[in-house]
């Protein structure tokens, strides 16, 4: 028996009603996580030196990365200047 892809283990989770719910409540904590993660990444910054800018621990980079925490604007502010990007904010239909 062939081992499941990632792709397909998420299709069979998300087929679950509630396991989907959960997943799209988490999307804008997983899409803020994913930005400050790429802006890290363009700037060629560990965590340790990301923390460092943002006069923070390397624990909370972490966990905003992980998106187990949802930042400020003015973290977000914190974040973009220490990645020297800047933060832009949209609201869709």
């Amino acid at each position: 028996m062939a081992a499941k892809t990632l792709k397909d283990l998420k299709q069979e989770l998300l087929a679950d009603k509630e396991v989907r719910q959960a997943y799209e409540d988490l999307a804008d904590e997983y899409a803020i996580a994913r930005e400050v993660i790429a802006a890290r990444s363009r700037a060629g910054l560990t965590q340790a030196q990301l923390a460092e800018r943002m006069n923070t621990s390397q624990s909370y980079i972490a966990r905003l990365e992980s998106g187990k925490v949802l930042p400020t604007l003015k973290t977000m502010r914190k974040v973009a200047e220490a990645t020297q990007t800047r933060v832009h904010i949209s609201l869709v239909a």
